[in-house]
């Protein structure tokens, strides 16, 4: 007597039925969209210690801090360049620190009613917008991993940072020193920390490795010490000194090149 369950004199393994079930199913697989890999997400906080700043201890703004993870094996991520700005306004860089992928492209927009220069003459990348007009703007493009110190060849209290990296998992620590990256991928990654206040070797030693699966990760608070940290006066983009008087004006006169 022929089974109820199964009415094929073949095997259930070779059943026309059954194979014909399978490849339905495999074909509806295929339509559905791909999942993405595991990605986690990092947080933490950080504070600045050992500063020779007295507003630092009064405000306690510990923004500023740049906070990236790589490969701890020194494989490539994907990198997915962006446009970012960071405008002039009110005699500052605003914002004073920036961390963008390789391949972004940077605008400066004069937002104050005077002209502005912004130029950088470091090893990070050397780049001079020129004298530009209020209400305009310029952009640059970055193309190799490094920090960019910036400055305005018109203010010599104008400063800022721009540190190019390559990598997307990044942040920005925000004024109470707590940071977030989302997006990471499973894997195994090295934490790297960056502040302007802070020494080689005091960063370095701030590196620690990540296991990032797809559970969230809360890092232990971190302490940057600006023990080390000198500051010391920089030069205009001819690496002359600024002259001691500096007149605004909306109409800047163009400078001549000593």
């Amino acid at each position: 007597m022929t089974s109820p369950s199964h009415t094929c004199s073949e095997s259930k393994a070779t059943c026309p039925g059954r194979i014909a079930r399978v490849a339905r199913s495999a074909a509806l697989l295929a339509l559905l969209p791909a999942l993405p890999a595991l990605a986690g997400t990092v947080t933490g906080s950080l504070r600045l210690i050992d500063s020779h700043d007295a507003g630092a201890h009064r405000t306690s703004d510990y923004s500023g801090a740049v906070i990236w993870l790589e490969r701890s094996d020194g494989t490539a991520l994907p990198i997915e360049p962006k446009t970012a700005q960071m405008a002039q306004k009110k005699k500052r860089f605003v914002p004073s620190v920036l961390a963008v992928p390789v391949g972004s492209v940077v605008s400066f927009p004069n937002l104050d009613p005077i002209f502005h220069n912004a130029f950088s003459n470091f090893a990070g990348q050397i780049f001079d917008v020129g004298l530009y007009s209020p209400g305009t703007d310029q952009k640059v493009p970055f193309r190799r991993p490094g920090v960019v110190r910036v400055f305005c060849n018109i203010h010599p209290t104008m400063s800022a940072v721009i540190v190019v990296l390559n990598t997307n998992c990044m942040a920005v620590s925000k004024a109470d020193g707590s940071f977030r990256i989302d997006g990471v991928k499973e894997g195994h990654y090295r934490l790297h920390v960056f502040h302007e206040r802070a020494t080689e070797q005091t960063l370095n030693a701030l590196e620690r490795i990540l296991e990032v699966g797809d559970d969230p990760i809360s890092l232990p608070r971190i302490e940057i010490s600006e023990g080390g940290y000198i500051q010391l006066p920089h030069k205009n983009k001819y690496r002359k000194d600024y002259p001691a008087l500096i007149e605004d004006r909306p109409m800047y006169p163009a400078q001549r090149k000593p």
